[in-house]
């Protein structure tokens, strides 16, 4: 209780600084005497922070050891001991606190804000507390400690937000992840980990200036440094710039997911990954190829797993002794046939003599087996086949195969004897 009142005694004494240093640096009326300025928090020379406290405490703490006020020595202490007790007791309230007790809560963004204050929370106290204790040290202003001292601890303060924002990020990618886990589309699991870089490479990016900010830099020099040089950079990352906007084009024209089995010129295979530079995809030898998104978002591209049904179309032929009774008992028996099959998709078919061909009757066999799946696929279209050979032989008709008759005239033997004469 004792660590508390002083924390609260100290905290109350710097907004009263504060607010006496405001009113000291307002300009007074003409003619009237401008008022000595009270205790509190004002800018030393060099950019740093003191805060003066010499008129509200006892006259014996005014004592100097080393150049400092006994005072200075145990408002600094006091300052640290209460960053690192609030450091303490706020991760042990966030951890067995805080966040269970949002957990119990219908909302999920209460839970990852507190997920993601626990660590940075308790790291901002210890940073106020520190922040405190150099502004109560009469630090040296030549050379410009107090405002390398400030200085840090400001770029500390602004990383431990930038740190907080990295977590929330985290945070928030892993809740939606769980959700995108439960629904059927596979563009939510793509999309989140794309989300996430392009949140954390902003925040990075915001960071940078707002540290180059505090350290001292120009921020408008910069942009306009990053705006002359911005032409140079678009030539040189052409290609990156590229890829990324074929990224984009991926995910929202969506033309094939994570697990799709695609086409595309020569490469063909499953799906692997999909980034801002390229596409990989696994390849049915199991190589890894990767093609860069810019290329993929011109080609065309062929996506199996995209087909409701897979096509079966198959010529089969019969010999020319097959009468036309026979042709349409067959006609009949292969239609029977993919009617019964369980296998094939019975919303179209056909069956059908169609040519007659240089060395056989065709019969064009066309359906669409109802899996997608290539070994069910093969396995639907194996037993039709088989079913069909059975057919086939059971009616005395037999599978013609190219043959090609020749006919010789009669004079060709007076020819052969002229030629074994030219011989001898």
């Amino acid at each position: 209780m004792t660590l508390l009142r002083a924390l609260a005694l100290a905290t109350c004494l710097i907004a009263r600084g504060a607010g006496s240093a405001v009113l000291a640096a307002e300009m007074p009326p003409p003619g009237v005497q401008e008022a000595p300025a009270g205790p509190g928090l004002a800018e030393r020379d060099g950019s740093g922070i003191e805060l003066d406290l010499s008129d509200r405490v006892p006259a014996w703490t005014q004592y100097e050891v080393l150049g400092i006020a006994l005072w200075q020595y145990g408002a600094a202490f006091l300052f640290i001991l209460a960053g690192l007790a609030l450091k303490k007791l706020s991760g042990h309230l966030f951890t067995t606190k805080i966040i269970p007790w949002l957990k119990r809560t219908p909302y999920a963004l209460d839970d990852l804000i507190a997920t993601a204050a626990s660590g940075p929370g308790g790291m901002l106290f210890l940073l106020l507390g520190l922040f405190g204790a150099f502004a109560v040290l009469p630090l040296p202003t030549s050379p410009n400690v107090s405002g390398f001292v400030f200085g840090v601890l400001k770029v500390l303060i602004a990383a431990d937000v930038l740190w907080f924002l990295f977590r929330l990020v985290d945070a928030a990618s892993d809740h939606l992840v769980a959700l995108a886990g439960r629904t059927e589309s596979k563009l939510d699991d793509q999309l989140v980990p794309v989300i996430r870089k392009a949140l954390k490479a902003t925040i990075g990016i915001i960071g940078f200036v707002w540290v180059a900010q505090l350290l001292g830099y120009s921020v408008s020099g910069l942009i306009a440094g990053l705006g002359i040089g911005g032409l140079a950079v678009a030539l040189a990352l052409q290609d990156t710039l590229g890829n990324f906007f074929g990224s984009v084009f991926i995910f929202l024209g969506r033309p094939f997911t994570v697990g799709d089995w695609i086409k595309m010129g020569d490469v063909e295979g499953i799906v692997e990954d999909i980034g801002f530079r390229s596409t990989r995809i696994r390849t049915w030898p199991a190589t890894l190829v990767s093609v860069p998104n810019k290329t993929v978002a011109a080609a065309t591209i062929d996506n199996w797993s995209k087909m409701p049904k897979r096509r079966v179309m198959q010529t089969i032929g019969v010999t020319y002794d097959t009468t036309a009774p026979q042709m349409e008992e067959a006609v009949a028996g292969i239609r029977r046939i993919i009617e019964n099959d369980e296998g094939v998709d019975q919303e179209f078919m056909l069956v059908s003599f169609t040519d007659f061909g240089e060395s056989s009757l065709n019969i064009l066999v066309y359906y669409f087996t109802a899996s997608t799946a290539w070994a069910d696929h093969l396995a639907t279209k194996q037993r039709i086949n088989l079913a069909i050979m059975r057919l086939l032989k059971e009616m005395g008709l037999s599978v013609a195969f190219p043959t090609r008759t020749v006919h010789l005239q009669d004079n060709c033997s007076s020819v052969g004897s002229h030629a074994e004469r030219d011989q001898r």
